[in-house]
Order: C-alpha cells, then sequence, then structure tokens
C-alpha cells in the first residue's frame, strides 16, 4: 500500500499499542527509504514536542513536511488529523473505545474525504481474528448507517467497560468463538448507538439537574475548558504584552497583530513567527481559524504562544516568585496561596534488571525517563501551617490590594518559614499521591497484560513444538536439511523461554518505575480578608464573569450563534433597546428547515450556591416572552467544576407570583430545572 502510485503523495497514520513497535516501525519507514519523512509521537512526548511532529505531519512534503505519522494513543485523543485519511492500525487495541478515538482522530467534522480509509491489521484465519472481523464490521455498519461522526463518541461509551481482552480470550475455543461473536451483535447495535444519542442529547441539554449533574460536570469538563480558552487566552495576551514590551494592534475578537513597543521588542516571539509561512505573519486569532492557513491560532503548544509565555516568565518569573498581596471578600482570616508545578516520570528498565533505570544516551548517570504527567497545583496555607488543596481557578477571583504594608501583617513575617514547609509538603504529600495514583492504575490492569503477554508466547511455543514434531518427522524419513532445522527451532525455544521470562518481569517492575519528577514553586500570594462592599461587588462581578463564559461555551456547543447583549452598546448592536432584560441571545440551529431557534438567557453566577436576585426589567422581559426567555444559573464560579443549571420560561416557574426585584432559592432553581424538549 505504501508503494502503491495511488497513493504515493498522500499521508499514512499508523497506530500502535506500545512504544517499542513504534520505534521499530519508524526504523522500519525509514529503512524502506522514507528517512526524514516520519513524524513520531508517543507518550514521553510533552505538548510543545507533540505539536511540532503534528505540525511536521501536517506540512507538505515539498516543504520538508513528513507523509507518514507513527503513534501510540498518545495521539489518540485531542489532537485533529482530519488533513489526513489514511490510517493502519498496527494493532488493534484492548479497548474498543480507544480504537474509536484512533479512528476519530481523521474520521470527524472537517474531513473533506470521503471515504476516509482505515486498515486493522488481524490474524483473519483464527478464531480472534474472526472475532475482531465481527467487531469491526458492526462500527462500520453503524457509522454508515448513522451517518454521523459523532458515533465514534457514542460506540465508544457503549464498550466504556468492556476489553477487547474478554472477546478474545472467549474465543480460544470454538464454542467460546460464537458466544463471542452473539455477544457482540447484542451489544452493538444501531438501534443501542441511537438511543445512547438520545440519553446524551437529554443529558446534555441540562435536564434533570438533581440526578443528571454529576454526570453532566464530568462530560463537559473537556468540552468548557476548550471553549472557554479563548476567553483566558485573549485576556491573558491583552494584559501581558505590555509587560514584554508588545502591544496588539487589530480586533482581539478577530484577526490582530503583534507589534513591538520598543526597538527589537518582538525579538522574544520571532522564532516561533518564524516557524509560520510570511503570508500568516502579522494575523494572530485567539479562536481556531476554519483555515488554517489563514491566520496563526495563539493557544497552549503553539509556537509564537509558548515563545511569548517564555518571554514573560523570564521578564516577570522572579516577581511572580518573591508573592504579592490580594483580598478575598469571603476569607474570615489571612492565608497563602501558592502555584506550584509538580510531575511524576517513568523509568526505562535496563536489560539486566528490569526494576533498575539505565542511563541517559550521553552516559552521564542521568535516568533515561519520560515524563507521564505535569500537574498544576494551587494550595491555600492558613497561618498555624494546615495546608489544603485550593482550585487554580480561585486565584482568578481575587484582586490585588492597594496600599497594604506586608510588615503590618503578622502573616507576612512568617510566610517564609511557611513556604519551606509548603515545598517539603509538595516534594512529599502531593507528590507521593500522584505517584500513588499512577501505580495504582498500572497494578489494577497488570494480571491482565501479564496475562496477555503469557497467552501470546504460549501461543507461539505451541507453534514451535509443532514445527519441532514436524522436523523430527522429516529427520526420520532422512531429510538433510531437518537437522539444522531441529537446531534452530531449539535454539529459538530457548530464548523464547528467556524472553518470556524478561517480558513478564519487565511488566512486573512497571509499577515500581514510577518515580518522581520534580515539584517547583512557580508564584506566592498573601491573600487578606476585605470586608469593603465594593470589593465584594468586584468580587461577584468576577463570578458572573465566569458565568458568562460557561452560558455562551454551552450554547456555542450545540452550533448556536450568540450574542453578548448585557450592555446597552452590546444590545444596540443587536438591534434590541439599551436594557434588554437578559444577557444573551442565542441562535440555535433548528432540527429541520427552518428558521433558527430564538432564545433569551438572563445569566447569574455564583462563587458557592446562594441564592439568585432577578431584577425589575429581567421579571418584566420573562414575563413578556415566557417560553423564549432561560435562565442559565452557574454555580460553584470559584471552583474548577462550576456547574450549569437551565430553566426555561422562570416567569411561570418561579417569578409569577412575585413583583419587581426578588431572590430565589438555589432549591428552588435546582427543583424548576427541567430536561429541554420535555
Amino acid at each position: 500500500m505504501l508503494r502503491d502510485p495511488q497513493f504515493a503523495r498522500e499521508k499514512f497514520i499508523v497506530f500502535t499499542e506500545h512504544r517499542d513497535t513504534a520505534e521499530f516501525l519508524v526504523r522500519r519507514l525509514e529503512g524502506l527509504g522514507f528517512t526524514g519523512q516520519v513524524a513520531f509521537i508517543h507518550g514521553g512526548l510533552d505538548y510543545r514536542e507533540r505539536e511540532a511532529q503534528v505540525e511536521l505531519f501536517r506540512r507538505p512534503l515539498a516543504d520538508g513536511g513528513a507523509n507518514y505519522l507513527v503513534a501510540t494513543d498518545a495521539a489518540g485523543e485531542g489532537i485533529n488529523l482530519q488533513f489526513c485519511w489514511l490510517m493502519v492500525n498496527y494493532d488493534v487495541p484492548w479497548n474498543p473505545a480507544r480504537l474509536e478515538q484512533r479512528m476519530g482522530r481523521i474520521h470527524r467534522y472537517g474531513q473533506k474525504r470521503d471515504p476516509v480509509v482505515i486498515a486493522n491489521l488481524t490474524s483473519g484465519d483464527t478464531r480472534e481474528g474472526r472475532v475482531l472481523k465481527v467487531l469491526l464490521d458492526k462500527l462500520e455498519a453503524i457509522r454508515r448507517e448513522l451517518r454521523s461522526d459523532k458515533v465514534f463518541d457514542v460506540v465508544g461509551r457503549l464498550f466504556r467497560d468492556v476489553p477487547l481482552t474478554h472477546y478474545l480470550q472467549m474465543a480460544t475455543t470454538q464454542e467460546g468463538e460464537h458466544n463471542a461473536i452473539e455477544e457482540i451483535e447484542w451489544q452493538l447495535t444501531a438501534e443501542q448507538a441511537k438511543a445512547q444519542q438520545e440519553r446524551e442529547r437529554a443529558l446534555f441539554g441540562g435536564g434533570d439537574v438533581k440526578s443528571h449533574l454529576p454526570a453532566l460536570n464530568a462530560a463537559l469538563e473537556q468540552e468548557q475548558y476548550r471553549r472557554l480558552l479563548p476567553g483566558y487566552v485573549r485576556r491573558f495576551v491583552e494584559t501581558a504584552a505590555p509587560l514584554i514590551d508588545l502591544k496588539l494592534e487589530g480586533d482581539p475578537d478577530r484577526v490582530f497583530d503583534l507589534a513591538p513597543q520598543r526597538p527589537r521588542g518582538l525579538d522574544p516571539v520571532l522564532s516561533g513567527i518564524e516557524f509560520y509561512p510570511s503570508e500568516m505573519r502579522g494575523r494572530f486569532t485567539v479562536y481556531r481559524p476554519q483555515d488554517p492557513a489563514t491566520a496563526i491560532w495563539m493557544h497552549p503548544g503553539e509556537p509564537v504562544f509558548d515563545h511569548f509565555c517564555e518571554a514573560l516568565s523570564s521578564r516577570c518569573g522572579g516577581e511572580a516568585r518573591r508573592g504579592a498581596i490580594f483580598t478575598d471578600p469571603d476569607a474570615k482570616e489571612p492565608y497563602l496561596f501558592h502555584l506550584a508545578e509538580v510531575s511524576v516520570l517513568r523509568g526505562r528498565p535496563t536489560a539486566e534488571s528490569p526494576g533498575l533505570f539505565a542511563d541517559g544516551p550521553e552516559g552521564d548517570g542521568r535516568l533515561d525517563a519520560e515524563l507521564i504527567e505535569t500537574r498544576l497545583i494551587g494550595l491555600r496555607q492558613q497561618a498555624d501551617g494546615s495546608i489544603t488543596r485550593c482550585p487554580l481557578e480561585h486565584l482568578l477571583l481575587l484582586h490585588g490590594a492597594v496600599g497594604v504594608a506586608p510588615g503590618r501583617v503578622p502573616l507576612a513575617r512568617l510566610a517564609r518559614g511557611l513556604t519551606e514547609a509548603a515545598g517539603e509538603w509538595l516534594t512529599g504529600d502531593a507528590l507521593a499521591r500522584m505517584i500513588e495514583e499512577h501505580r495504582a492504575r498500572l497494578a489494577g490492569i497488570l494480571p491482565e497484560r501479564l496475562d496477555w503477554i503469557a497467552r501470546g508466547y504460549d501461543y507461539k511455543t505451541a507453534d514451535l513444538m509443532s514445527a519441532r514434531r514436524r522436523a523430527n518427522e522429516a529427520a526420520q524419513r532422512g531429510d538433510a536439511r531437518a537437522a539444522a532445522e531441529l537446531a534452530r527451532i531449539r535454539e529459538h525455544q530457548r530464548r523464547l523461554v528467556a524472553e518470556k521470562e524478561q517480558r513478564l518481569a519487565t511488566l512486573r517492575a512497571e509499577p515500581s518505575l514510577i518515580v518522581p519528577g520534580g515539584a517547583v514553586m512557580l508564584a506566592h500570594a498573601l491573600v487578606l480578608p476585605s470586608d469593603d462592599p465594593d470589593e465584594r461587588i468586584r468580587h461577584d462581578a468576577e463570578t458572573e464573569a465566569v458565568a458568562m463564559q460557561l452560558a455562551r461555551a454551552h450554547e456555542e456547543a450545540v452550533g448556536a450563534t450568540v450574542h453578548d447583549v448585557s450592555r446597552p452598546d452590546l444590545a444596540r448592536r443587536a438591534g434590541l433597546t439599551d436594557w434588554s432584560g437578559f444577557d444573551l441571545r442565542s441562535l440555535r440551529p433548528s432540527s429541520v428547515h427552518g428558521p433558527a431557534v430564538e432564545r433569551a438567557i438572563e445569566v447569574k453566577g455564583r462563587a458557592g450556591s446562594g441564592a439568585v436576585e432577578v431584577l425589575e426589567n429581567e421579571w418584566a422581559k420573562a414575563c413578556n416572552l415566557r417560553e423564549k426567555y432561560w435562565l442559565y444559573v452557574v454555580f460553584d464560579c470559584a471552583t474548577s467544576q462550576p456547574r450549569l443549571v437551565k430553566v426555561r420560561d422562570p416567569f411561570g416557574r418561579l417569578l409569577a407570583k412575585a413583583k419587581g426585584s426578588m431572590l430565589i432559592a438555589a432549591t428552588e432553581i435546582f427543583a424548576a430545572a427541567q430536561i429541554e424538549g420535555a
């Protein structure tokens, strides 16, 4: 297939389970004459290295790019590769959900090629191969019937708790093969996929909040952060640019340029800009452009943004570590807030001892280890030294204190010793928990992995025994070549026994190879209580901003066009009166061919779960619009898991008996929330 002239200029993705297999495939492709044309993604790459490999694969071969991407499942999530339409699964993953994640990299919205070609390598003449073929054929049939890229996610969730090994183990006997195929036929049908879609549509629409809210929060978490990211990036770039002698020219809401405020002010980000063609330079956006060639999308992992961050860290990192003073209107006593980065590594075993680390490539005794996870951690430390984990978003809701002398705050005099104690807590408690999480995860699947490897070697041993028997029979018939063949088989058997033990020992040692990578304090803050009413109002405004972002993200996630009408100038721009009586105007696409479905959405945010106040003009507009008017309340805005609750026709459900300004208890809002469409 790689040599077929039809595919000579096309890009291929090759997925495999394990890094060592992927490294073998890279070497093999280069040995076939494709040196310099192979990108490689594995779990040991940080986000910048991974992004660079994606860009290498995206770039045309004529411009120094790669035609082949060899990847482990590190590329199975969070990467859009729909510019490619050819995929080979060198080995099929144990979990069908992961298989769907792989396929979803190219078979998704934005794919111009129809059909895409996905080859799954299996042993078709075995029982296991026949079971796999039934599974893959069913997946393809459902995709054709549903005609939706969303089937990748839906089918994955149908098989969330069913590993592929379950079916392969069943297939070790003829009866088991029959049972496995029947179970797949029962488990995986278009009707079940459609039912799962309907359940999720109801759930994501809002629904019975009391029973579905935990699942809703978990399922929306990734989408929520992805949708809110542009807002955070824009705020960060606008605020940070002057600190590194840059300014924004143009419209930050669309396309803008980074211009120097002093000679050579652009130097820190030039090397990132030079990564792009000349026609894209000077055109930046914080939103993902539909055509990647029209503007540089600034986001974590993108070269310009990363150079921008490095320049800011170099210029201001020392000040962050020296600390600043903030106020918290909800605090009862002063406390310290620490921002830290912690990481864990996985060592690579030596050939002599699978439980020991190998030296680094320079032979200088450094551990040859790969990064597993880097995590930002927020810590809240009281004057008595007690430490609790704190959501990172908490810092975004605080405000800088003005005119406060640190020497007058008793806690400030204890800060140095407390900070040292917090560092010790990080390297002890926080890192130990992360390591334990990863070790427990590996230990949980270890028996299954050991059994899988042992079965593979047992099958190979049985093949060699059959070959040895045939060679013996040939030798007895006087075949002159049989003796040499027997010697080769015996040697292969000896090597196989040693190889099996080595492989099993390596697997058993994997949990012990999870080690600390390090802990670094990035910033410190002294946080003081505030009884200033104006400060509380400002704090509430920050909370409302978080709620507005999440409400808007929710609407955009279902394809709506959303207009912010919360201020008079914004309302006029949307063709409304100065005070519209709601915050967002959402135009949702119709389920059938027809006009868009309009929602007038009033957004309320609470740091915790307090009562919500509805003002007079909001009450009046809710009365006028009734079914078109929605109340979106976001509770827990000061945490990493804000909760969105939606009430349609709040006038009829909550406000009809009241006039003018009123408070609505959180319990009433939860009770009034309903499944959309019900």
